[in-house]
């Protein structure tokens, strides 16, 4: 087990700073959750919610999104 964890350590080291890099939002990114809202808004407006349930999901969708 040890001989494995010696063999896992240096893949760690090297994907740490991968995520690391990752979290950075740039400018297409910006963009591009620009257009998803957009997108959503004009859904919304064209086909809005009928129930609760589904302005509830809606609501949900933009929160995790």
């Amino acid at each position: 087990m040890i001989k494995m964890m010696k063999a896992a350590l240096p893949l760690l080291l090297l994907a740490a700073p991968l995520a690391l890099a990752a979290c950075n939002e740039g400018p297409a990114e910006r963009a591009g959750r620009s257009l998803d809202n957009a997108a959503s808004s004009v859904r919304d407006a064209v086909d809005p919610p009928r129930g609760p349930a589904e302005r509830l999901g809606r609501s949900l969708d933009r929160a995790t999104n």
